[in-house]
């Protein structure tokens, strides 16, 4: 399943369905077929991700003689400031335009 955040001021971010309700869980949002940012909620949300971006990176830092573990086949974990960036983006330039970003799937 595939999540679409949409603003009229801002476009699209598309995300999977595991990511998206990753992110929505971490700002309180309940995960549905069908949902909305108020510009109210829009600084509260993008508090929650970016405070949620630091505890990962800060609970994952390896001591610096020491690189960061690979994952399957060689290749480096997504970090969750990778997946989150695109919908704090979207929620900063619909909250400086006063739009709603709302989200189907």
């Amino acid at each position: 399943m595939l999540y679409e955040f949409k603003c009229k001021a801002a476009g699209t971010v598309v995300m999977t369905g595991e990511v998206a309700e990753r992110l929505l869980g971490i700002v309180g949002k309940s995960p549905g077929p069908q949902g909305i940012f108020t510009v109210e909620q829009m600084g509260p949300a993008i508090a929650a991700l970016q405070a949620a971006v630091e505890r990962e990176r800060i609970e994952s830092a390896a001591p610096p003689d020491e690189p960061p573990a690979p994952g399957p086949e060689g290749a480096r974990a997504v970090t969750l400031a990778q997946r989150a960036w695109p919908l704090i983006d979207l929620l900063r330039t619909a909250s400086r335009a006063g739009k709603p970003v709302t989200w189907g799937v």
